[in-house]
């Protein structure tokens, strides 16, 4: 399956941020990777996470929560969780009106503190996607009301060597909808250790490949096919 690839800018409130996509018209479902960084599309853990979920049949959307001005000035931003929910809306709104990526379910997967910023938009925005993914990461940020609001599918994967294990765990149980704890033995919150970042990827697509949903063929009178519209890109 040959994937195209095209960087984009999606509008979001006053601000444009960076994504990278790739897609095909066969692919299996549609993830989104949401990352507290800027401009690292080739090269950050989200950029390897991507690779080996277009491997598995995925088209994929790696996604800036910030810009590069806000992540060299303000680092504390990534800590703001409603405004990044409130941008991976934004992001989640301009999927919904892009003629090659209707009718694909939609899976979105987080790590650090863009869990929480996850897990507030999908407490109330629970029918633009349909399945999340935490690697680990600060669900605690989202507040009791938006973990016990959520309604889809959430998969929690957490490293046995993760200090923030507990804390994960008192927020993961006050989520209310099916759920899926996932350990990794040897691995931090980081998944830095040897194969640790490799098998927190397996799982997640293995997980997406049995929650999400079947994709449906675009309505006839849509193409299934073509460019993105409502935001700059541009095809590599």
């Amino acid at each position: 399956m040959k994937l195209r690839q095209i960087e984009l800018s999606l509008p979001a409130g006053s601000v444009w941020l960076g994504a990278h996509m790739a897609h095909a018209p066969d692919v299996r479902a549609l993830v989104i990777l949401a990352q507290t960084a800027a401009g690292k599309h080739l090269n950050s853990r989200e950029a390897y996470v991507a690779k080996h979920l277009q491997t598995a049949g995925f088209a994929t959307l790696l996604l800036d929560l910030l810009t590069p001005h806000e992540e060299s000035r303000d680092p504390d931003l990534r800590y703001n969780t409603p405004l990044l929910a409130t941008r991976l809306e934004s992001a989640l709104e301009w999927v919904e009106h892009q003629p090659p990526l209707m009718g694909l379910s939609r899976g979105l997967m987080t790590s650090g503190t863009g869990s929480g910023a996850a897990i507030r938009a999908a407490s109330r925005t629970d029918e633009k996607f349909d399945a999340l993914f935490c690697r680990a990461g600060r669900l605690d940020l989202a507040g009791v009301g938006p973990l016990a609001n959520v309604t889809m599918p959430l998969c929690v994967a957490v490293g046995r060597q993760d200090r923030g294990r507990e804390m994960i765990r008192r927020a993961y149980d006050h989520v209310r909808a099916e759920k899926q704890w996932e350990d990794v033995p040897g691995a931090d919150d980081a998944f830095t250790q040897p194969g640790a970042l490799e098998r927190v990827t397996r799982i997640a697509a293995e997980w997406f490949d049995r929650t999400l949903p079947p994709s449906s063929p675009p309505p006839a009178d849509e193409p299934s096919a073509g460019s993105v519209t409502d935001g700059a890109s541009k095809p590599l």
